[in-house]
């Protein structure tokens, strides 16, 4: 195997576990600020519990699939939605400012509300166990 093959393969292994850290750092950084505001300690167990809970006919799970590991599909343009679990998509989780735009918009179009620092918390710490 040549110096460019091996260069080559080194570079396509290790590049999910740059995005994968990548990922642990913004979560990371977001459950430190939620301590800070109050919240916590996080389980990913009312995370799961949150994600498939409805509200009024609306829940994560609906677009998301119960199964954060498998491709979501939106409820009202049908498009699909990559999966959400880092494990099957690295490039899930690794941006603070995205993070916060879809718990944004995502938590008021099925709460009719904002995610609480705690809800947010338990929320990322259910995905980036998946």
């Amino acid at each position: 195997m040549s110096r460019l093959s091996i260069g080559l393969l080194v570079c396509v292994l290790a590049g999910p576990v740059a995005i994968s850290s990548q990922a642990a750092e913004a979560v990371d950084q977001l459950l430190e600020g939620y301590r800070q505001q109050g919240a916590g300690p996080f389980s990913a167990e009312a995370g799961q519990s949150f994600w498939n809970r409805d509200f009024d006919g609306n829940s994560c799970a609906a677009c998301h699939t119960a199964e954060p590991t498998r491709v979501g599909e939106h409820q009202k343009t049908r498009k699909a939605i990559e999966p959400m679990a880092p494990s099957v998509n690295p490039a899930r989780l690794t941006e603070v400012k995205q993070i916060n735009k879809w718990f944004l918009r995502n938590c008021k179009g099925v709460l009719g509300r904002e995610c609480s620092s705690q809800e947010k918390g338990d929320i990322l710490t259910w995905l980036r166990a998946q």
